[in-house]
């Protein structure tokens, strides 16, 4: 019972100043409002980036090459080769595709417009290995690949740069100074943590190395490899590396002038990325809600003031110091525990509009919710023990004197 009148007499001190109160609780509110955003954003950030690392393909290693050091001195590596690739393709059993790959972003020209895309000399493997598919049309031959022909597939949103509202099947492009009739479409991949895998225009390596960049004859930029399974990743990556030291002689005590990545890397480090920066904002969130805790704290002290002879009036009918100390931590309670109910509703708020404008699949968990809820509450009874301990040990004469 005594909990009960001391959340009765609660309500009816705050019912008194709304608006006082309201605004005390702006800092709860915001801090509480950060938390539970923060917590459905980096959920659904790490969803994302599983789903987009996933749609660039299965159980993919990357090899690229990279400067080495000599005598203390970065220096330019001999880069990858085709043979690389053959060997690769031909030593490596964990390997179950092998690809290569070469681009530059290029201006490309279409009766319809002129706009800037990736321009990609790919052999034939790469569509397997990335997961493309070809929608509309067709895609190149063998014959056509080994004749270095002058045909390209298209991404959707290089055809909406190129061919708004068109089927560009059969038309022509020009890159440079070589026109390059279209023969398919590629199905819709979305974006990468890197890259939109739409806005690309795949052509045949031999006819990339003719005709968009002849310096790169028998080399290539990337060498994509898709092992045989998840358990193989790991195997073909030490398979992969035996290979090219071997082929590149390098020796014992030497670095290597390539580098090998897998997928679940490139997941780590764009997690790693979120961790940082929800921390970043968690830090903030804290702050916001030690900020409204002592917003509460203040408040109660200037209402212990105020108050004084209400409270002496109370101890002289037998109102004991409990009952003091239990009224004012049941206000400064349910001012933060408010504020902590507004906050889960703005956050509410916040998480649809942010799935709405970024088109990730976000929520609200209940332990975040719960989390928030159960912070708001320990900050009115850690933030409001000092006024109400002040207004318990009162004088109840001294307390009857106050005007």
């Amino acid at each position: 019972m005594r909990l009960f009148t001391s959340l009765a007499i609660a309500y009816a001190a705050l019912s008194r100043s709304w608006l006082r109160s309201l605004l005390t609780t702006l800092g709860v509110l915001i801090g509480v409002a950060a938390v539970v955003v923060v917590t459905a954003l980096g959920t659904g950030a790490r969803e994302r980036v599983g789903s987009q690392i996933e749609s660039m393909g299965t159980n993919l290693l990357f090899v690229w090459s990279q400067p080495i050091a000599r005598s203390g001195l970065r220096v330019a590596s001999f880069g990858l080769t085709d043979g690389d690739a053959q060997a690769i393709r031909r030593e490596a059993p964990a390997a179950a595709l092998v690809a290569t790959y070469c681009d530059q972003k290029l201006s490309v020209v279409s009766a319809y417009g002129n706009e800037r895309t990736d321009v990609v000399g790919v052999d034939s493997h790469y569509l397997g290995a990335r997961r493309f598919e070809v929608q509309g049309g067709r895609m190149w031959t063998p014959s056509e690949e080994l004749m270095k022909a002058k045909v390209v597939l298209i991404g959707q949103t290089a055809i909406e740069k190129l061919f708004p509202g068109r089927d560009p099947v059969g038309e022509y492009i020009r890159i440079g100074k070589h026109p390059f009739r279209v023969i398919g479409t590629l199905k819709p991949k979305g974006q990468s943590p890197f890259e939109d895998q739409d806005d690309r225009i795949l052509m045949p390596i031999g006819s990339w190395r003719a005709r968009v960049d002849p310096t790169m004859a028998g080399k290539v930029e990337l060498i994509l490899v898709s092992a045989q399974s998840a358990s193989q990743v790991e195997p073909a990556k030490r398979q992969i590396e035996a290979i090219l030291r071997q082929r590149h002689r390098i020796q014992e005590d030497e670095e290597n002038d390539f580098a090998v990545h897998s997928q679940e890397s490139f997941q780590r480090g764009q997690e790693a990325v979120y961790g940082v920066l929800s921390l970043l904002l968690l830090t903030v969130a804290a702050i916001s809600l030690m900020v409204g805790g002592v917003g509460v704290m203040n408040i109660m002290l200037v209402s212990v003031t105020e108050r004084t002879r209400e409270i002496g009036v109370r101890m002289a009918i037998g109102a004991r110091r409990l009952d003091i100390q239990l009224q004012f931590l049941a206000e400064s309670v349910a001012l933060t525990s408010f504020g902590g109910i507004l906050g889960v509703g703005l956050a509410a708020v916040v998480v649809w509009g942010l799935k709405a404008w970024l088109g990730w699949s976000m929520r609200m968990s209940g332990s975040s919710v719960l989390l928030a809820l159960t912070t708001s509450l320990a900050i009115g009874l850690v933030f409001g023990f000092l006024p109400a301990r002040r207004a318990a040990n009162l004088d109840p004469i001294e307390a009857l004197r106050h005007e």
